[in-house]
């Protein structure tokens, strides 16, 4: 990875954007590809688009979702204490102890959730269980709920975790918010190696980074049934069960590091995700499989079925710790996500339909 290309990754990373409060993300990710794309534009909830226009009006879609799981403020009491409750799928089991920046209305402000002694925590039994998301106390240094209302906060304001990014030894990287902000990234890093080649793309390839993944896909609705793709690749993060404690049979057998996942089954079509084999096949990059028997819990849900249909396969990337400050990604698997996305693109060819048919098939 180049240094300005991390410089951008970890930029986006860096910058609170949780779900329904995605735009401060959606600006320094727009800031970026608009070098690499003619057309930015954003819709009314904030889901951003770039457009690059191929050799031909056929519309191939990347997707990937720009919202993180954060907290909101839910309750201030009279000393100063606030209570929270979750905005996506934040895990209470690890918020206890944790440094967190709420987005007020003067600006950001620090806080802790609160971390009662285990000294005075311990019961007769000496059992514990992990606490409920209304169990959780933030401080924000204020002693009554006035000093909270001279910070510029009040109910119905959001938080994110401070954890930023860092690196690993053997090419890997942690964050918060690596789901699904490295989408992003890499969706934004196949719109630069197309821009800069020197032919068009087959089709015209809309990046689209869309909101509110995290709480039912809502943003890429909206902005599939306005832009009309004849063809869909979602970029998402899977779980890495590669990890002690985790059994293949009940989760599937996913490494970090082995590249990207593709899933087979319900949103997936069949035809594009062959191509998506026959690409990686002819390329000697590496990809793994997973299952899909109902939903894949990504966007593709959302898309496959829009207007009359838009065929549509999703693209996984490999991650550790899911919905955690800690979720750890492989740069490798990057990479090759960005070629597997880059050569499907170029792939394509103008009599490309990826219909089904009565006719058999071989």
């Amino acid at each position: 990875m180049k240094k300005a290309d991390r410089e951008f990754l970890f930029r986006l990373l860096e910058t609170p954007s949780p779900t329904g409060f995605e735009m401060p993300g959606q600006r320094v990710w727009a800031e970026w590809i608009r070098e690499f794309a003619p057309d930015v534009e954003c819709d009314a909830y904030g889901s951003t688009w770039a457009k690059l226009p191929g050799q031909s009006d056929r519309v191939i879609m990347l997707e990937a979702h720009a919202d993180e799981i954060g907290y909101m403020i839910k309750q201030i009491d009279d000393k100063g204490f606030l209570r929270i409750d979750r905005v996506g799928g934040s895990d209470s089991a690890t918020g206890r102890g944790r440094r967190i920046t709420i987005l007020g209305d003067k600006g950001p402000v620090s806080a802790i959730i609160g971390n009662t002694a285990i000294h005075l925590r311990r019961d007769e039994a000496g059992l514990e269980k992990a606490p409920l998301v209304h169990d959780l106390w933030v401080d924000v240094g204020a002693s009554n709920a006035a000093e909270v209302k001279e910070l510029g906060l009040r109910v119905g304001h959001p938080a994110v975790y401070q954890d930023g990014p860092m690196e690993l030894s053997h090419k890997r990287i942690v964050s918060r918010a690596l789901d699904n902000r490295i989408g992003g990234y890499i969706i934004a890093q196949v719109m630069k190696r197309l821009a800069t080649a020197k032919k068009k793309p087959p089709f015209t390839v809309i990046c689209l980074n869309a909101v509110q993944e995290e709480i039912g896909g809502h943003g890429a609705i909206m902005a599939t049934y306005r832009l009309k793709p004849d063809v869909c690749i979602c970029l998402d993060v899977t779980h890495a069960t590669d990890t002690p404690g985790l059994d293949a049979a009940k989760h599937g057998a996913i490494k970090l590091g082995a590249g990207p996942s593709l899933t087979h089954g319900t949103a997936n079509h069949p035809h594009v995700v062959k191509r998506l084999i026959e690409v990686a096949a002819s390329t000697d990059l590496p990809i793994q499989h997973e299952a899909s028997s109902r939903f894949t819990g990504t966007d593709t849900d959302k898309i496959y079925s829009s207007r009359k249909g838009v065929p549509s396969a999703l693209v996984s990337l490999p991650l550790r710790c899911m919905h955690s400050v800690v979720e750890t990604a492989d740069l490798d698997d990057i990479e090759n996500t960005i070629d597997l996305l880059t050569n499907f693109v170029l792939s394509l060819d103008e009599k490309d339909r990826f219909h089904q048919t009565l006719e058999p098939t071989e």
